[in-house]
């Protein structure tokens, strides 16, 4: 397998997990089992609560978590130096919330949780390609920020992921964190117009045809939301709105030196 590249920064590989109550786990799994053309795992050994979405090539980065709450997207950050970057996370505002056999569970100041674990080495999966020629794939989990939250959080996350930071020229987005050095997923940061509530996620399905991807999404059992400006908002098995995007599919992988 091929290392993850760093590039400048400690956070070498993301992975995003769709948290699901129980009475949803079974509708989670099915729709986003046939959304990605990945099936579902088996329970993780010594974790019955999670299950990985398998590739057929490449290593899985998208997981599915049963949890006891509400549905929602948390983030896991693989590092180098785990320890280092939990003590990073604190020193900025994160709250430290349960230590386990693999990692460590915060809370960003916003409260978006979080994990931190080792950096381990990966292959990327590469994009599906359906019959009618398009392709998608996982690309890209965006944090939502309420807007009296979204300067404090931003900041969070860029001391903390390094220097992979591409500002955005539309009002509503800070920015995001390039997955060019090796990660499946990179991260958007946007301001919502609500002041109140606590920071959130939200997946983001990459494609390079996305009339055809909203429809065969719908197919799976999707419901339409409606269009945005070069996205299309859908609500998930379990409740959770996603977005398909106009991001390339591909994975692109630059040396960042």
């Amino acid at each position: 397998m091929t290392p993850a590249r760093r590039g400048g920064t400690d956070i070498a590989w993301l992975h995003a997990v769709v948290d699901v109550p129980t009475d949803r786990l079974a509708a989670a799994g099915h729709f986003w089992g046939a959304a990605l053309d990945w099936p579902v795992g088996d329970p993780w050994p010594g974790h019955p609560e999670l299950r990985s979405f398998d590739p057929p090539a490449g290593d899985a980065y998208v997981h599915l978590q049963e949890i006891d709450g509400p549905p929602r997207v948390h983030l896991d950050l693989e590092c180098a130096d785990p320890g280092g970057t939990v003590r990073r996370a604190a020193d900025a505002g994160a709250v430290p919330v349960a230590q386990r056999d693999r990692w460590q569970t915060l809370l960003s100041p916003g409260g978006l949780p979080f994990c931190v674990l080792p950096a381990t080495d990966h292959d990327p999966a590469p994009p599906r390609a359906w019959p009618d020629g398009h392709r998608s794939r996982m690309v890209q989990v965006c944090v939502d920020s309420p807007a009296r939250l979204h300067e404090a959080e931003v900041a969070f996350w860029r001391a903390l992921l390094g220097d992979r930071w591409a500002e955005s020229p539309a009002p509503e987005f800070a920015g995001k964190w390039h997955n060019d050095a090796g990660s499946p997923l990179q991260l958007l940061f946007q301001r919502l117009d609500d002041a109140e509530g606590q920071v959130r996620a939200h997946l983001d399905h990459g494609t390079d045809d996305s009339s055809a991807e909203v429809d065969r999404l719908l197919s799976l059992g999707a419901e339409d939301v409606g269009p945005g400006h070069g996205w299309h908002v859908l609500r998930d098995a379990a409740g959770l709105l996603f977005c398909v995007t106009e991001n390339s599919p591909g994975h692109e992988r630059r040396d960042l030196g």
